[in-house]
């Protein structure tokens, strides 16, 4: 499965001013570059979507998102098998957990649900007594581009 559809912008804006937080112009900037964001992104390139939208915004002003959002439940931080080093990238809390798998040779991710990943999910709960908050997945392999290569 590709990346989810984008989100109609300003929805990650409406969550955050129903908590009351203030909306900068650039906070607005930001929130819009990962909204419509079509593949998983790290911090740098989000900075520079965004200031292609405002050149004054900074580095600063992105991380400060970033971690707002990631506090809030809004975005997920990923490491994607560390495929690009030690790189982070960001994507909105998707409405359902998903599995992130990286191929190993190409660096392409691609996500899948599964109604047994949310069976799992379910019978840890149940037998481990544990209320699972959130969870993330990621399986590194080959792609089939890259196995018949």
């Amino acid at each position: 499965m590709p990346f989810p559809e984008t989100e109609v912008p300003g929805h990650l804006q409406a969550e955050l001013m129903s908590r009351g937080l203030r909306m900068t112009r650039q906070r607005r900037t930001i929130l819009s570059v990962v909204e419509t964001a079509k593949t998983h992104l790290d911090a740098s390139q989000i900075l520079r979507k965004a200031r292609k939208l405002d050149a004054r915004i900074d580095r600063v002003t992105v991380y400060r998102t970033l971690g707002l959002l990631k506090r809030h439940g809004l975005i997920d931080e990923l490491d994607l098998m560390h495929l690009q080093g030690e790189k982070h990238y960001y994507e909105r809390r998707p409405q359902r957990d998903h599995v992130h798998m990286a191929c190993l040779r190409c660096g392409k991710i691609t996500e899948f649900e599964s109604d047994l990943f949310d069976r799992l999910k379910g019978q840890i709960e149940r037998d481990c007594h544990f209320h699972i908050a959130v969870t993330r997945l990621e399986v590194g392999g080959y792609c089939k581009g890259c196995r018949s290569a």
